[in-house]
């Protein structure tokens, strides 16, 4: 028995996440064969089997986090021959290299599953399915559309064939292995497999649908084009933003006939009816709520129960990181090929405080308390479909650019709707910008089990005393809300006087003081 093991993974990575498995338990495997691929905050690492034999059991699902030299797999050994065998079989070969004939050879079945969700994700609503039993597709032809508490997924054909089965209908709920739909591959029969083109997500479809929006008035997000469920939440937004009634008071009561109704003493007459007030009901729109909406009010109603939340605020003077910005930024896109944003400033001054205030980046599991010695940065995107927060992992490890690329990369997929289960797992500390929607000061709530959650908000020039005169100057409140029953008081205004200190003199992230 031959363990496969998490290699390792570069300077500072100590962890990454499994992104897919390539085999199978009771697969074959040759040595240097590839069997699983991980990605890690920099880069993508295949990982080869180490010995000729059949994968006896996988203990790892895709999606889960993994540390160095944790185990993967196990291979159980056995010579070429025999898996050449194997091999040869399971591809419709005999032992000998003749193919076989008849019609076990001309249609095979395969079983469309549903996929690994990710860590504590244990099951999925199929939300619809883009065809039907006898549509002929393509390999990686999106068959259907599943949603989780936390994002989409899309579920692709293994191969190419005849759908011959639909095993599980839109909006029944299902877990992770089940089987979902049976596809019959086997040589053409007569017909022509098309290419997989770009087709809109199904769900996006039967939105368009359900609100009669025309396809040509979206603009997808997506891959080459194709229209994502958040495209459109935007054009449902824009277009009852645009259709609003507007009350036409022409035909109402006018002052005479209120002169005219008070000195009366006959019965008052019919009036026209007003066409602002009419039925409420006819001016509403019940949608149910998504899955993703439902977890995020069951989350931050948990957060509320649970943690003892108390916000402090304190104000930042930006002049200087307004300043650096200005100056640098050209060379900053030209070397690194990003933008430089307030949001990487931001980051590493909260990595610093985080490291000085360990209990913020800390959370109660129990009767424990779980001290980290790494920050996974959450940073809080508001999308059409909802609030979601991916993770900048390892992010007191990254540099400025590495802290940019990667919230570049991370704001682009949750636009698009395309973040990944591990995109969202594993934060230590979030970072929320009320700011950008032009937010003056709020308390933002905890997003468990975090202990911890920096709010920023507008920049609004505001008259101050500086170096004993009153000027104006570019402000910003901070607002730091924790969890009481971890964090006391101190800690949390130092935390905030710590990041206050190190934004208004940035020269302090070069001297690491």
């Amino acid at each position: 028995m031959t363990d496969i093991r998490v290699p390792a993974l570069g300077e500072s990575v100590t962890e990454a996440t499994l992104a897919s498995w390539s085999k199978q338990a009771g697969d074959a495997v040759k040595t240097d064969e590839i069997v699983c691929e991980l990605e890690t905050d920099k880069v993508s690492v295949e990982v080869p089997s180490p010995a000729t034999g059949v994968i006896s059991e996988i203990l790892v699902a895709a999606g889960e986090s993994v540390e160095v030299n944790a185990l993967l797999a196990t291979v159980s050994e056995a010579d070429a021959s025999e898996v050449s065998a194997q091999s040869a079989a399971s591809e419709g070969e005999q032992p000998g290299g003749d193919l076989r004939s008849g019609p076990e050879a001309a249609a095979e079945a395969i079983d469309v599953v549903v996929p690994a969700l990710g860590e504590s994700v244990t099951e999925a609503v199929i939300s619809a399915w883009n065809v039907q039993a006898g549509d002929r597709v393509s390999a990686n032809h999106t068959l259907c559309e599943l949603e989780t508490d936390k994002v989409a997924l899309e579920v692709n054909s293994p191969a190419s064939g005849i759908v011959s089965r639909v095993l599980a209908e839109a909006g029944t709920t299902v877990a992770p292995g089940d089987r979902i739909a049976e596809i019959r591959s086997g040589p053409d029969d007569g017909g022509t497999l098309e290419p997989d083109s770009a087709q809109d997500a199904p769900s996006a479809r039967r939105l368009m649908e359900e609100h009669g929006i025309d396809r040509s008035d979206v603009q997808g997000s997506g891959r080459d084009g194709r229209v994502m469920k958040p495209d459109v939440l935007g054009a449902i937004d824009k277009r009852r933003d645009t259709e609003t009634p507007k009350p036409d008071r022409a035909t109402g009561i006018g002052e005479a006939d209120v002169a005219a109704i008070l000195t009366s003493q006959s019965p008052l007459p019919d009036l026209p009816r007003d066409p602002a007030i009419v039925d409420d009901a006819a001016r509403e729109e019940r949608v149910r709520m998504t899955r993703l909406r439902m977890t995020i009010a069951r989350r931050l109603k948990d957060a509320q129960n649970t943690a003892a939340i108390l916000t402090t605020w304190n104000e930042l003077d930006m002049t200087s990181v307004m300043e650096m910005r200005a100056e640098f930024k050209d060379l900053f896109q030209k070397k690194h090929g990003v933008k430089l944003g307030f949001m990487s400033f931001f980051t590493k001054a909260c990595c610093i405080a985080l490291k000085e205030i360990p209990e913020i980046n800390a959370e109660i599991d129990g009767e424990d308390l779980v001290f980290r010695n790494y920050v996974n940065m959450g940073i809080a995107v508001g999308t059409p479909a909802g609030l979601v927060v991916p993770v900048i992992r390892n992010a007191d490890a990254l540099d400025f650019a590495g802290i940019e690329v990667r919230l570049a990369e991370l704001g682009e997929r949750a636009r698009e709707g395309r973040l990944a289960i591990a995109d969202l797992q594993g934060g230590t500390f979030t970072i929320s910008n009320g700011g950008v929607y032009g937010s003056l000061m709020s308390s933002p709530i905890l997003n468990p089990p975090q202990s911890g959650i920096l709010g920023m908000h507008k920049i609004q020039e505001r008259p101050i005393v500086y170096k004993g005169e009153i000027t104006a100057r570019p402000m910003m409140y901070l607002a730091l809300s924790y969890d009481h029953r971890i964090v006391d008081g101190k800690g949390a205004v130092t935390f905030l006087v710590r990041v206050k200190e190190i934004l208004e003199d940035p020269r302090r992230l070069l001297m690491d003081l």
